[in-house]
């Protein structure tokens, strides 16, 4: 189970047009921005990767307008992993467990998510929360992290977790946010 004071999300490349063209991009989207807004108010670090954006383009604005004040890291490898900004950013947040989300579920999000992995973080992809250009890519970055030892989810499910109770402060906050 997902543990507030435990979590650390990473957002993964949803960028430029190809935020744009990925399968079913708008439900995806509208999906990062409910985890993004939830996880601001339970308190749970955000880590933004760019890949190449001078390239690709920035962050879409759909989820951009809700990581402000938070700095993207660049990066240049498929795997954030590689990166040692990013490293040192994950180590730093001293917590255990990960959420990722973003772009494109069989190369980015893989790669990162089984660095992770490797790194020995517990790692929580929410499907709901990720996408490639195809169906069946999405499809085959899942199998495999599956295989790896990741967890599948949703972002609901994700959410409620770390919330733990109805009881708690922030309950009605995010339950409005889901609705």
């Amino acid at each position: 189970m997902l543990n507030k004071h435990q979590t650390m999300f990473v957002l993964v490349d949803v960028q430029g047009r190809l935020a744009e063209i990925v399968h079913e991009s708008s439900w995806m989207q509208e999906n990062l921005v409910k985890l993004v807004r939830a996880l601001k108010i339970l308190d749970v670090p955000i880590i933004w990767l760019e890949q190449y954006p001078e390239g690709l383009g920035p962050t879409s604005p759909t989820l951009a307008v809700h990581l402000k004040g938070i700095e993207p890291i660049k990066k240049m490898t498929f795997n954030g992993c590689y990166n040692p900004e990013f490293t040192k950013k994950t180590e730093g947040q001293r917590r255990q467990q990960v959420i990722v989300g973003g772009i494109e579920a069989h190369v980015c999000v893989c790669q990162t998510s089984l660095g992770l992995k490797n790194a020995g973080y517990e790692v929580h992809v929410p499907t709901d929360a990720v996408s490639s250009r195809t169906p069946e890519n999405k499809n085959i970055g899942l199998e495999r992290m599956k295989n790896a030892g990741i967890i599948l989810t949703g972002v609901e499910t994700a959410v409620f977790e770390l919330l733990e109770t109805a009881e708690s402060r922030e309950f009605k906050e995010v339950i409005q946010l889901l609705k």
